[in-house]
């Protein structure tokens, strides 16, 4: 269980001064030599200070092993909206989902558990986020664009990757507790990776949930179309694999709404991500079916200008 990962980057998270030191300092106080970083990202409207972190398998490619690599993404636009809005806000769900599981990660190591192949867990930490309009409720803003978050998170070493997000402004998912997408990768939204189902239906005992998207969902941030949020933006920078892992409410919950975090439901989408990653550095999951995508590409070619934002 990551309850007490969860308490305890609330309690640095859920502050005015919040900052990715905080959180670096918070993971070397578990393993003192872990590979954790933080630096300022600055954008348009402000800067956020992004946090990275690799946790190395013991078989995995940092330590020149074969083990495939694996992504925790924690998205967002902000942990705060302040002035606007005093507190935690709803939009922070998913940052602090994939640094618990990182805390989790390097305690496990503490206490002798290496996962077979390395993990990298990014996110970045903002309280004072801005807030702009989108319907039926409105958007966390960001004071960096999607693009250079991408920059910072996505790299060619990432195998797979689960991307985990706050998904309550919307219809399309109505449901308490989170929800994964079909795989998205190069263009193409592929059919639903079954080991993850199965990884989800052990963790929670209950009925996977899956939720929708659509083509306009996974293309890049700027291109004037509606995207139900920014879960699947990672899987324009990549040709891995892409998972969402949707933070989910039956009604339709603001981003920037305070006091709507509903920690029992980050805690069974961060024992989710926890699984998948063990079972894939051991080869014993896969986000999608290599040969049927390449028959997908012998008969209908790329899709790759899909993570373009197409002619301009």
């Amino acid at each position: 269980m990551l309850y007490r990962q969860f308490m305890e980057l609330f309690e640095i998270l859920d502050s005015a001064s919040a900052s990715g030191a905080q959180v670096v300092e918070y993971f070397r106080s578990i393993v003192p030599d872990c590979q954790a970083e933080t630096y300022p990202l600055a954008g348009p409207k402000g800067h956020t200070d992004m946090v990275r972190i690799l946790i190395p398998g013991s078989n995995g490619k940092s330590g020149k092993g074969t083990a495939k690599t694996m992504g925790i993404l924690g998205r967002l636009g902000g942990l705060g909206a302040r002035p606007e809005q005093l507190g935690f806000v709803s939009d922070g769900d998913g940052a602090i989902t994939a640094l618990a599981v990182a805390a989790k990660l390097l305690d496990m190591q503490k206490k002798g558990d290496f996962l077979e192949g390395d993990v990298f867990v990014s996110t970045h930490v903002c309280p004072d986020a801005p807030t702009t309009p989108h319907e039926p409720v409105p958007f966390m803003g960001s004071p960096v664009e999607t693009w250079q978050v991408n920059k910072e998170e996505v790299t060619d070493g990432l195998d797979a990757v689960l991307v985990v997000d706050t998904t309550k402004g919307n219809r399309i998912i109505n449901h308490r507790g989170f929800a994964i997408s079909p795989t998205v990768k190069e263009g193409y939204i592929l059919r639903v990776s079954e080991d993850l189902l199965d990884i989800m239906e052990t963790t929670t005992g209950k009925l996977p949930k899956v939720f929708a998207l659509t083509q306009q969902d996974i293309t890049p941030y700027g291109n004037g179309l509606f995207h139900l949020n920014s879960i699947l933006q990672p899987a324009t920078a990549t040709k891995a694999p892409v998972v969402g892992v949707a933070i989910t409410t039956e009604t339709t919950v603001a981003g920037c709404a305070t006091g709507a975090s509903h920690l029992e439901d980050m805690e069974d989408a961060a024992r989710f991500m926890l699984e998948a990653a063990k079972s894939f550095g051991r080869g014993k999951c896969s986000l999608y079916a290599p040969e049927e995508f390449e028959q997908i590409l012998k008969l209908y070619g790329s899709m790759e200008h899909f993570q373009t934002l197409g002619r301009q």
